[in-house]
This record gives structure tokens, sequence and C-alpha cells, in this order.
């Protein structure tokens, strides 16, 4: 193991975890405060109650013990019953409150990382770093809950700790300043300060030593965890295999579960019976956790000890030594918790420490200003002057040295082999990325000083890649639960989904797919591509951009959707990008992109009439097919 892997795999300083921990819990604090009172609450009450009843049932074991006053013994069983209701019904309303407050934790923490994951910039979403950083935060959250989960939970146990040792702490003073008579012989022994101080310094011992123990036995399960992260990746990806509808076909056909699987079963895999996750809890790891649990066991027995000899000797009656057992054995359960607490504490830092990485990546594509003035829509030109592109993290061009101008009003087409740069010039256009070099206006202003919301609501977009839900139709175009009706059916029929739309159960109400509704129906690929479109007209923005948006029409559909691409559209600015270059004549406008460049620009028969020319090419190429 490298020097570099070992420090990874070591436990943060005390200090640096302390930090990190208190930063996990103010995030917390900030987003869900109702949650985080009502659980820490919650868990004080049921922390302090306990010790009622240890307390008001050494009274009656006393009792029944010495004096048998009736009068006396039915008194205390009716402040029994009675306490024990009142902190029933107390902890009744209590709980109600937390669980109201704190179900789905695993849910609220999901959504602090979709929250970040949504104001990121979108180049940060696209890294793969990025990806694997949050693939990472997921695992381990949902693994043993380490991370935001685990810090939330691990203050629970220290303010619960806390509270018991408190109140073991007011039940536990009498044990030592009571004194055994001089009558009792030897056993005064007991009554000696250094006795005392010695059987206090066992104890403190016994209940270091357990959750020291269990440290160690953590620390060597966060070593392994650490070194074998893709492991963690590969066993939660293999484990949802078959929850993917998506996959299902392709997964049985080419038994793509096989590849997981042996990376989860070889013997030499971290998971495997004899892999090093097993090797470790088999050896290190089980012998801590097995010492920890004997040394527990030998605190009781010196309690025991101890208590037995003062009673024994006359010190207090029967009845205390229920009381006294129960309290220093809760007491010295705190102090073993608490600081079995701050030891996974400590261990947990190093799984926040990705989280944090995450959450506090910088998003500078947000930082413009400038409103966007409605009323230049109606008349707009945005131009690309000498701008390049490279993704980041590569050395190569996906776009170089374009300059061109798309006005208000007009209809252009992008054409090109894969990888021309087409997509990725749609990219730029709409802001996703900024240029690597030149730059890109908006009448004349360069679009990052322009508010970033605000320019992107200009577009409206159909990606190749485009995603549907499995909520209502209406709610599918409409992007949102509110939605107007009548301009929702106006977008279908528009985008050609009409028809189908009428045989629908529940209209525009009807759910897709059967995620949420086992009334849903499933859809065509084409159909899916029409309710994509509509979405994009239901947005009502000034630039529509299509991206293969008859890719999975068949060709009558695809027909009447070029024949009616103007009312479609409606005078609106539109960018159309198509493999097929049959689909462009209805445009005026078409840029043709090759590595990266735009190679040339003008109309259909323009085009094609330059023989030597990459369109012509292409018309060519692809014209062979339908001969």
């Amino acid at each position: 193991m490298s020097e570099k892997t070992k420090k990874k795999s070591s436990l943060l300083p005390w200090k640096e975890a302390a930090g990190i921990n208190i930063k996990a819990l103010k995030l917390l604090w900030r987003e869900y405060p109702q949650m985080f009172a009502s659980r820490i609450i919650y868990i004080i009450y049921n922390a302090l109650t306990p010790y009622v009843g240890i307390y008001l049932s050494a009274l009656i074991l006393e009792e029944l013990s010495a004096g048998r006053d009736s009068e006396r013994l039915t008194r205390l069983v009716i402040i029994t019953l009675v306490s024990a209701a009142v902190i029933s019904l107390i902890a009744a309303l209590i709980g109600k409150w937390y669980k109201t407050n704190s179900t789905g934790i695993y849910y609220k923490v999901d959504r602090i990382l979709t929250k970040k994951l949504l104001e990121m910039d979108f180049a940060c979403v696209e890294d793969a770093k990025t990806q694997q950083l949050l693939s990472t935060i997921r695992q381990n959250q949902n693994g043993q809950g380490w991370g935001l989960v685990n810090a939330f939970s691990g203050v629970e146990q220290i303010v619960s700790s806390a509270a018991t040792i408190l109140g073991g702490l007011a039940l536990t003073v009498t044990l030592f300043t009571s004194r055994v008579p001089q009558s009792a012989g030897w056993l005064t022994v007991l009554n000696n300060p250094l006795f005392i101080l010695l059987i206090l310094a066992v104890m403190m011992a016994i209940t270091y030593a357990a959750p020291a123990l269990s440290g160690k036995a953590n620390e060597c399960w966060a070593r392994e965890a650490g070194l074998h992260n893709l492991a963690n990746r590969l066993f939660g990806f293999y484990g949802w295999l078959g929850y993917d509808k998506e996959l299902a076909a392709d997964i049985r056909i080419y038994r793509q579960d096989l590849i997981c699987d042996k990376y989860n079963t070889d013997k030499q895999a971290p998971f495997a019976s004899k892999g090093s996750f097993a090797k470790t809890a088999k050896g290190s790891m089980g012998l801590y956790t097995a010492a920890g649990s004997a040394v527990s066991v030998l605190f009781t027995g010196v309690v025991y000890a101890f208590v037995c000899l003062k009673a024994i000797a006359g010190a207090f009656g029967v009845g205390a030594v229920t009381q006294y057992v129960s309290a220093v054995t809760m007491l010295s359960g705190g102090v073993s918790k608490i600081l079995g607490n701050l030891n996974t504490a400590r261990m947990n830092a190093s799984f926040l420490r990705p989280v944090f990485e995450f959450l506090e990546m910088p998003s500078d594509m947000g930082k413009g200003t400038v409103p966007v003035d409605e009323s230049d829509m109606r008349n707009f030109e945005i131009e690309f002057k000498n701008v390049s592109f490279k993704y980041p993290g590569s050395e190569d061009y996906v776009l170089k040295n374009v300059s061109l101008k798309l006005n208000s009003g007009s209809c252009t087409a992008i054409v090109g082999q894969n990888g021309s740069g087409k997509t990725t010039f749609i990219k730029l256009l709409c802001r996703l990325y900024d240029p690597t070099e030149g730059t890109i206006t908006l009448n004349g202003r360069d679009i990052r000083e322009y508010d970033y919301a605000q320019y992107m609501s200009i577009f409206s977009v159909v990606f190749q890649d485009f995603k549907l839900f499995d909520f209502m139709l209406a709610q599918n175009v409409a992007s949102g639960t509110e939605y107007d009706g009548g301009l929702v059916t106006e977008c279908l029929e528009k985008s050609g989904f009409g028809e189908r739309m009428k045989s629908l159960p529940g209209g525009i109400e009807t759910y897709l797919r059967k995620g949420f509704s086992k009334q849903g129906v499933d859809v065509s690929g084409g159909e899916a591509q029409k309710i994509a479109l509509a979405r994009t007209l239901y947005r009502d923005a000034p630039f529509i951009v299509l991206d293969e948006p008859t890719a999975a029409l068949d060709p009558i559909a695809e027909s009447e959707m070029y024949a009616h691409f103007n009312s479609i559209v409606g005078g609106k600015t539109a960018v159309y990008i198509s493999h097929r270059l049959s689909s462009c004549r209805f445009c005026e406008d078409i840029l043709v992109f090759d590595g990266g460049r735009l190679v040339q620009r003008g109309e259909h028969e323009e085009l094609l009439a330059d023989e030597n020319g990459k369109y012509s090419e292409l018309w060519h190429a692809q014209a062979q097919y339908y001969k």
C-alpha cells in the first residue's frame, strides 16, 4: 500500500473531524429545523424517563423489604401508575411531532444532494469526476448511512447518551456517599475514599475500553471501505439491475449481470466469502468486537459486586440495590455510547468529506445580472464570434472558430456527420456550456452578462435523449403540477398527438406508464417524441431547438410534421438538427458542420449545386439508399 493510499484510508484528526461534523449539523439545521428540533427533544425525553420508573420501583421494593406500610405502598403504587400514564401520554405527543417532521431522513438528505445537482453548472454535471463523487456519496449513504444521515443520527445518539449520563449521575451519587456502619467490620473499607476512587477508576477504565475496542473494529472496516470504493459502487449497481425496465432486454439477452456478478463473487472480490471484507470481519475486526463485548460483561460484574457488598454491610436497603445497579449500568452505557459515537463521528467525517466536496463545487455560470428584455425577443440576433470549444479535461476541440448569426423568425437546419459538433453547438447556444474561446452575444451583449435563468428561459428544446416522467400527460407537457388544460390540449394536437390523446382513458390526465398508477398507459417512441414536442410548444419560448425530433417517427408522421412545421412553431425562431438531409429542405437556412467547423451555409438547392461541398457528399450518400 502506498503512503498516499494509507493517508486516505486513515481516520481524520479529532479537530478536523469535529469541524466537518459541525458543518454537517449546521447544514441539516438550516435545511430542516423542525426535524432537528423534534428529534432532539424526543430522544432527550426518552433517555430521561426510564429513571423515573427506576426510582419509584426502588422505593416500592424498599418499602416491601422494610416497614411494609400499606398506606405508603398504596401511595407509591398510585404515583408509579400515574407517572407511567403521564409519561406515556407525553411520549405519544412528542412522538407524533417527531414522526411528522422526521420521516424520510434518507429522502431529505437526497433532496439536499439533488438540489445542489440542479443548481450546478451543466459542465460539472456531465463531468465524470462529479458523477463518480455523487455515486460514492450515495453508495456510502445507502450502505450504512455514512455521510449526512450518520451525522444526524450521531448527534442524536450523543445527545441521548449525555441525557442518560445526567440522569444516571442523579441516581448514583448516593451510592458513593452512603456510609457503611462501623459494625460491618472489614467491610468498612468501602467507606475509604481511596477504595472508592479505585472502584471509580476501574469502572471508568472498563467504560472507556469497550467503545475504544469497538472504535478499533470500526477503524478496520473504514480502512477497507476506503480501499474498496469501486466494489461498493459495483455492488450497488448490481443490486439495482433488476429494477431498471429500460435495461431489462439487454441484460437478459447478453447476460450483462454476469459481469457485475463476477466482480462480487470472485474469490478475490472484496464482498466474496473469502474476500478482504470477510477476512477483516473474521480477523482483526472480529477480535476487537468480541473483546469489546467481553469488557462490557466485566463491568456489570464489578457493579453488582460493589453494590451488593454495600447492601450486605447495611449502607442501604434492598430497594436501593435495584436503583443503583440499574442507574450505574445505564450511566456506564451512556458513557460508552457517547465515546463510541464520538469515534463513529470521527470515522463518519471521512465520509462527509466527499459530501462537502460535492456541495461546495463552484457554480460559475450564474454570475450574470443583466435582465433579458422580453420586448427585445421580438426582434433579436444571436451571434457566434470565433467560437471554439473543448470539453473539460479534453485537449481536443469539438468546435473550431465558428462564426455565424441567427436572426429572429428564421428557420435554420444544422446537418453533419456524427461528431461534427452539431449538438455541442446547441449546448453552447443554450448556455449549457460557455465557449473555450470566442464569444456568443445576444443583441450585441455577451450572453455571460445576462441573468442565467432568464437567458435559458428564451429556449424551448427537444433534446435527442429527452425524458418523460411517470406523471400525468398534462404534467409532462406543462412540466409542473399546475397547468392550462386547454393549452396542453392545443399543443398536443399541434405536435400530432391529438388522435392518440382522444383514445386515452383519462384524456390529458392519464398517467404515462405505470410507475404511479395501475391505469397508466405506455407510449411508443414516436408518441413520446410528439409529447416532448408539445412540451416545447407549451413553454412558448421565442427560440425553439429540435434535436432529431423525428428520429422515432414513422415516415407518414415525419412527412406530416415537415408539411406543418411552420404552423407548429408559430413563426418562432427555430433550429432543427437532423442526420436525414431530406428533412431539412423546408428550412430556409442550412448550416453544414464537419470536424467541428462550419464548412457551408445556404439553401438546399444552393448547397446541393456545389458538387464538391460536404452537403452534396452527404446528400448523395444518403440518396443512394432511396433509389
